[in-house]
């Protein structure tokens, strides 16, 4: 594990210093950003499509409006992956599947079109699993994508290409969903940070096939780089009508600019198992270590269960009667080009009713309240990201899983998606194989500047940013 100041290891934030100097130009960042590209993603399987012309178009624009101190937005000039499920104008989005129309659009998502308005740099788009249905990334379209901390492990899903391209340079930004965990497992396998919002704070169009559960967000190398992104991504747009005002006195709220103040005072419960989950005893260590430090920063860190039986089942309902609804028009012959996992789940789903549908719509109403009056009482819970670490790459559940299904394995995740909070994962340390560990930091609904101003006053004490893969300098 290596460190490094080239500039594929650059943050968002000191890309941006540097072009305002005149010290690097986006051009020159593109270039170094795509050779990267070339160089390590053979080992891992990040990228799913690229189109250089494009990109490096993009970057000769940006340097000019540097040159004439004319930058349009706050990320002018910074390269930024898309996950393969974001629609992007002049770009097919294929989702991991060959019954996807490999035409492409004409407009963007709203993600992306803030980020265009911003003035970024589109590298390609990264690697999901069909239809982002799972939490590790293989797709009968594009294979499977490995851990650039040890290729023979997945990178996680099913943001895992995003998860991947952060950590070796690839990337300095990467957008990433999260609707069981999508943003927050790839992060804490692969050791960036990866926030997942609060539901509807950023606008979603087309309408996610999981869209009760489903969340747009970042994943960084650095909460601020994160926060940054924020500010740019939860943007109004007149196709999605959720997004909740951003104004406060006529001022815009900057997530970015509420990073600091640090957590003294904070009421903070730490919960490592949910009251019932096996942790592997290694990343068990390591988030208690991380609980001990946020109370040497001044919070008050409690150990105390939020108090919810594993809300698995409606998850499954709800989740997997999203995916059969994605499908409900193909016929048999595309469903046999399909990732026969997605399928088994479908099939399943098939047999639910509206009454189950609406009994998990229940459940998770119930739980939402639950954790409301939760966080009267506490400011954040902190969890483990995962309960183990990585495990080998084309297997959804480690061997020797007694549950062969995803998400099994995950159930520090998809609780808060059912709850629409925001949580966020930030690296808190490897095992000693060197796979990295993440905590959880959930805090309430809206409340994602809290999260990530205490992500971020971890991050600041117990810094892991200098470290990166081997492969990073092969």
């Amino acid at each position: 594990m290596t460190g490094s100041t080239r500039i594929e290891g650059l943050t968002a934030l000191e890309l941006i210093d540097l072009y305002a100097t005149g010290a690097l130009s986006p051009v020159e960042a593109a270039e170094t950003y795509l050779r990267q590209i070339h160089r390590l993603d053979e080992q891992v399987n990040a990228w799913c499509f690229m189109d250089e012309e494009t990109t490096l178009q993009q970057a000769r624009a940006s340097e000019e409006r540097w040159l004439r101190g004319l930058e349009i937005g706050p990320l002018d000039g910074v390269p930024v992956a898309i996950k393969d499920v974001f629609v992007t104008a002049g770009w097919p989005n294929l989702k991991g599947s060959k019954t996807s129309d490999p035409q492409p659009y004409t407009e963007d998502s709203p993600v992306v079109a803030s980020l265009r308005r911003a003035g970024f740099v589109a590298l390609g788009r990264t690697t999901t699993p069909e239809l982002g249905w799972k939490g590790v990334t293989d797709s009968p379209l594009c294979g499977a994508t490995n851990n650039p901390w040890d290729v023979a492990q997945t990178a996680g899903g099913s943001s895992g290409g995003s998860g991947a391209a952060v950590p070796l340079g690839m990337a300095p930004l990467a957008l990433g969903t999260d609707a069981g965990g999508s943003i927050r497992i790839p992060a804490a396998f692969c050791g960036l940070v990866g926030h997942k919002p609060t539901h509807g704070l950023i606008p979603m169009w087309p309408a996610s096939p999981f869209a009760p559960l489903a969340h747009p967000g970042p994943m960084t190398w650095t909460v601020a780089d994160a926060a940054l992104m924020m500010d740019v991504m939860c943007l109004s747009d007149a196709r999605d009508t959720t997004l909740p005002p951003r104004d406060a006195g006529g001022q815009a709220f900057s997530f970015l600019e509420a990073l600091d103040g640090g957590i003294k005072g904070l009421r903070i419960a730490f919960s490592p198992t949910l009251g019932h989950v096996q942790v592997d005893p290694e990343i068990a260590a390591l988030v208690k270590q991380a609980a001990e430090l946020l109370q040497l920063l001044g919070a008050q860190v409690d150990e105390v269960d939020p108090g919810f039986a594993d809300p698995r089942d409606s998850f499954n309902t709800l989740f997997y009667g999203g995916a059969a609804n994605a499908v409900r028009s193909l016929d048999a012959v595309q469903r046999g080009l399909m990732d026969s996992g997605l399928i088994e789940v479908v099939n399943w789903a098939q047999g639910l009713s509206m009454l189950d549908y609406l009994a998990a719509m229940n459940e998770r109403a119930a739980l939402t309240e639950q954790m409301g009056r939760f966080h009267a009482r506490y400011d954040l819970l902190l969890t483990p990201s995962l309960p183990i670490p990585a495990f080998t790459t084309g297997q959804e559940v480690p061997d020797g899983w007694a549950d062969p299904r995803w998400p099994s394995w995950t159930p520090f995740t998809y609780p808060f998606n059912l709850t629409g909070q925001p949580a966020c994962s930030v690296p808190c340390g490897f095992t000693r194989a060197g796979l990295p560990v993440g905590i959880q930091l959930v805090g309430g609904r809206h409340q994602d500047a809290l999260v990530l101003r205490a992500a971020h006053s971890y991050q600041r004490a117990a810094p892991l940013t200098h470290i990166r893969p081997e492969l990073f300098d092969l």
